[in-house]
């Protein structure tokens, strides 16, 4: 797989899950600042916070950190009215917004706000005309609220199956994987992780249908668990009854986990870098400040 001579310098997210009161959700967005992270972001799940009115806390107890959703689950979302949001979340981040989107994976959150759960097919099929819409709307000087950024605000994209794969290709700015797929007839949202060998198959195919742009999309990685240790064989040990499926040896491998010393985790970033091509690493909120060593260390590199 080719990689740019030289590849993009790396970009970091944290992703905040918990809910927290007004002070304690600013502290720790200014933590995250204070950290050195470059996008602070907020998932689209029922009971975490909600993505929007969460970010424009966020906005005002930082200055410097971009403001994102990872990734909003576009079945729940109109997408005229999801418009409003954008541009007026735009608007009250100064124009810090980036807006991630996916189809959604978990049929037990629709059931519990009584929306409909579509098929696979019909779920790529929503995501497309979502965004599709979003770029008229927001695209148009007669609509109101008018977001800061433009052409527009940046598009994350977050999936690994061929259509998704496409449609990110051809819209996104930002191409996210996740490194894990959704385990078939689980409607709780399980998830199985994906091998290195197979994610590098998933990252080849999006090249390929990416081949014709004329800006390469950056590339980003959602990081499930940072763990720094000097004994790697012990410290995967607990992880083995969440992954029963593979050895010791196969869960030390996945590109979704670090596991080691900063210096080791520092090495494998900029391994899969040069593998797979991802520059922008997005930890979950439980990594944050084990991550920090990890981000300074990449700095400039």
């Amino acid at each position: 797989m080719s990689r740019p001579v030289s590849p993009r310098p790396f970009r970091f997210g944290v992703n905040l899950m918990t809910p927290a009161p007004a002070d304690e959700w600013r502290a720790k967005c200014r933590r995250a600042e204070e950290l050195g992270y470059d996008v602070i972001l907020v998932p689209d799940h029922l009971g975490m916070p909600a993505p929007f009115p969460a970010l424009v806390a966020a906005a005002e107890a930082t200055e410097r950190p971009r403001l994102g959703t990872f990734v909003l689950n576009a079945g729940f979302w109109n997408p005229a009215l999801l418009a409003r949001e954008v541009a007026t979340t735009d608007a009250l981040t100064e124009g810090r917004l980036e807006l991630g989107l996916g189809t959604g994976y978990v049929k037990a959150e629709h059931d519990s706000a009584g929306l409909p759960w579509l098929s696979p097919g019909e779920r790529v099929d929503h995501l497309r005309r979502t965004i599709e819409e979003l770029y008229r709307l927001l695209g148009s000087e007669d609509e109101q609220p008018q977001p800061v950024q433009k052409p527009r605000v940046p598009l994350l994209v977050g999936g690994n199956g061929d259509r998704v794969l496409r449609l990110t290709a051809e819209h996104a700015d930002i191409a996210a994987f996740t490194g894990a797929r959704s385990v078939r007839g689980s409607s709780t949202g399980q998830l199985e992780v994906m091998l290195a060998e197979e994610l590098e198959e998933r990252v080849a195919l999006y090249q390929e249908q990416a081949a014709g742009r004329a800006e390469p999309a950056e590339l980003n990685l959602l990081i499930q668990f940072v763990i720094e240790t000097d004994d790697r064989e012990a410290a995967v040990q607990p992880l083995m009854e969440r992954v029963p499926y593979l050895t010791p040896e196969q869960v030390l491998e996945l590109p979704i986990g670090l596991i080691g010393t900063v210096e080791e985790m520092a090495a494998q970033l900029l391994a899969q870098r040069e593998r797979y091509g991802f520059t922008y690493l997005t930890v979950l909120e439980p990594g944050m400040e084990a991550f920090a060593p990890v981000m300074a260390g990449l700095r400039g590199k």
